[in-house]
């Protein structure tokens, strides 16, 4: 049953690694000195700035800084211009906002003008950055079409691509169709937002609602979409359980996350705040709080099923209560769990609430027992600053400690992802000095797994040679490039990873980036059952960027007999806070404790990894 705090707490930022920019967004509104800045139009300045600089080829950690501070002010839910307040100091309190770009931004809001901006985007053709919007393509691809070929727009591209062997020689026909593919694409995906920054956001929404509301609100939940943990969130939907639904409503509209009011009437309102993100509030009687909650939870399909049920027994199913048809009696429900024992069903998480078996389920009485957080013991899959992670090993146990893990594999990358600073076999070697150290002082109160995120090369092998991969704990094999191969090659590349005797761990299977970059063309049915066949463990990814598997590829690995491991891809120890994410995708694919072996002690899970299989 949910309850007044269900989601965690709020962060100013939910991603663990530098964001990727934001492409996209639209045209920039001209820059005056008359109007005000919205949230995202300020992001998009600064996301603008940062691709310049990326085509330029400037320091990678100052094209970041603009990226990461794009970032956090999208989704800030103040508005930013009401932060600043004539004084930068409050813009450098604001995480990820430096004491340059704030300077940046008081000169913005001062004048209108943002001087670096004007002189940097004079240095290159405005279209150039238009053609970061296409699928696959980067900052280097641009810069080559500018420079070898005198391309600087869209439509330029579209062009040269009509008789590419005279326009663009010696770019191959794989890279041709890549690219008409890519412009195709352009504009498909959805204004949708990550299940991480809804949920932190409504949980701030929550909170400020509670607190300015006093004692009136005896219940409140999200709902929706975002109840249900959805990967992507539209709208929200919060239900309020109050016997003073004026005064809720009155509150939710004059919170400061606020910018615009669509509509406010005696239950609901509907706001759009600062951050872009609608949301309607209702409000309803504490003894209505069941019915309410069942209905806006949804799914759609899930609640014309519910109540289909229900007029079969001779009752009518609303968000306000039950009916009985013939009498029209009112039979008012202030729990969930009473709207499903009268349908004679037991009650259904909400994640499992698709229409996927889960309403047969619980009539038979047959529903799983989901995974919970609380069940993880370890974490397979994090960084450190031997790579491209943000703290020491150190940091990072702490930070796996105070969140009640026993066991953490770092994972950094090996050598062949030059952009993630991967460790060669000399490097990786001093790494283990520094894990041996930090397992002696710690006396088995907690474990430092010596570990690796190990390449597949496109041609299927490893990107580190077999003496050394011995030496590991557990390995992880993951893709990161050459994801635009073909569903044959992109399968036997992995095929032929799962079968090397040293790797225990799958990872982030298919690739996806949430919004940015599609899935790769994996065969994944043959994927899971080699994995079975080998003893290979498949990873879900629980950063909020990848939720990778997904839920309904999980669920279909488990059918198939495969073990998993639910991760955070931890890059400071803040992510690991994103294991609640993948347990997101691990209930919604009806995972259970005993299909993930993290929730076992290390001892037990190390006896199950085919490396120690193999050897035994």
């Amino acid at each position: 049953m949910p309850r007044k705090s269900e989601i965690a707490k709020p962060k100013a930022s939910d991603s663990k690694k530098a964001p990727k920019s934001k492409k996209g967004k639209g045209e920039l509104l001209p820059i005056t000195s008359t109007r005000r800045w919205s949230n995202q139009e300020i992001a998009a300045l600064l996301d603008r700035i940062g691709d310049i600089l990326a085509i330029e080829g400037e320091n990678r950690f100052k094209i970041i800084a603009y990226q990461r501070a794009a970032d956090v002010i999208e989704h800030s839910s103040r508005g930013i211009q009401d932060v600043w307040q004539g004084d930068p100091a409050n813009l450098r309190a604001i995480d990820g906002v430096g004491e340059a770009i704030a300077e940046k931004l008081d000169e913005l809001f001062r004048t209108g003008q943002m001087g670096y901006y004007e002189k940097i985007r004079a240095q290159i053709p405005e279209g150039l950055v238009d053609m970061l919007a296409i699928p696959g393509v980067g900052p280097k691809t641009v810069s080559k079409f500018w420079k070898d070929f005198n391309i600087t727009t869209l439509d330029g591209l579209k062009a040269a691509l009509e008789d590419p062997a005279k326009n663009l020689p010696g770019i191959g026909d794989k890279t041709i169709e890549n690219l008409k593919q890519g412009i195709s694409a352009i504009g498909l995906h959805t204004t949708r937002v990550r299940l991480a920054v809804a949920a932190y956001f409504a949980q701030e929404l929550i909170a400020a609602l509670e607190t300015a509301t006093g004692n009136a609100i005896k219940n409140i939940s999200p709902a929706g979409s975002l109840r249900r943990l959805r990967p992507t969130i539209g709208d929200l939907d919060l239900v309020v359980a109050s016997h003073k639904p004026e005064l809720v409503l009155e509150t939710f509209v004059k919170l400061p996350q606020v910018r615009e009011v669509l509509g406010h009437g005696p239950t609901k309102a509907t706001i759009v705040a600062h951050n872009g993100i609608q949301c309607d509030v209702r409000v309803l009687e504490p003894e209505r709080w069941g019915t309410a909650l069942q209905y806006f939870t949804g799914s759609r399909e899930h609640n014309i099923r519910t109540r289909d049920i229900a007029l079969k027994k001779g009752l009518s199913l609303s968000e306000w209560s039950f009916t009985r048809i013939k009498s029209e009696k009112e039979i008012l429900c202030a729990t969930e769990e009473q709207v499903y024992e009268l349908l004679d069903m037991d009650w259904i998480p909400p994640e499992l609430r698709e229409a996927t078996g889960e309403i047969e389920a619980a009539q038979q009485h047959k529903l799983p027992k989901l995974i919970r957080l609380e069940d993880l013991k370890g974490d397979l899959q994090c960084h450190s600053k031997w790579s491209d992670g943000a703290a020491t090993i150190r940091e990072m146990a702490e930070g796996a400690r105070a969140r009640g893990l026993k066991y953490i594999a770092i994972t950094d990358h090996s050598k062949g992802l030059g952009v993630a600073n991967g460790l060669d076999a000399r490097r990786t070697r001093e790494q283990w000095k520094e894990i041996d150290k930090l397992n002696h002082e710690y006396q088995g109160a907690f474990r430092v797994l010596k570990s690796v995120e190990v390449e597949i090369r496109a041609d299927g092998t490893l990107d580190q040679p077999d003496d050394l991969l011995a030496g590991y704990d557990i390995v992880i094999a993951t893709t990161h490039s050459a994801l635009n191969q073909s569903r044959e090659k992109i399968t036997e590349r992995v095929l032929r990873a799962l079968h090397h005797p040293l790797v225990d761990i799958f990872g982030h299977p298919t690739g996806q980036l949430i919004g940015t970059r599609e899935p790769s063309a994996l065969d994944l049915e043959v994927v899971f059952r080699a994995a079975v066949e080998t003893g290979t463990i498949l990873e879900i990814d629980g950063s909020s960027e990848r939720m990778d598997l997904t839920d309904v590829n999980a669920r279909r690995a488990v059918e198939l007999g495969n073990k998993l491991v639910i991760d955070s891809d931890a890059h400071n120890p803040d992510g690991f806070d994103d294991l609640r994410w993948g347990i997101a995708m691990a209930r919604r694919g009806w995972v259970t404790k005993a299909d993930v072996l993290n929730t076992l002690e290390w001892d037990d899970l190390r006896k199950r990894l085919k490396r120690n299989a193999t050897r035994a």
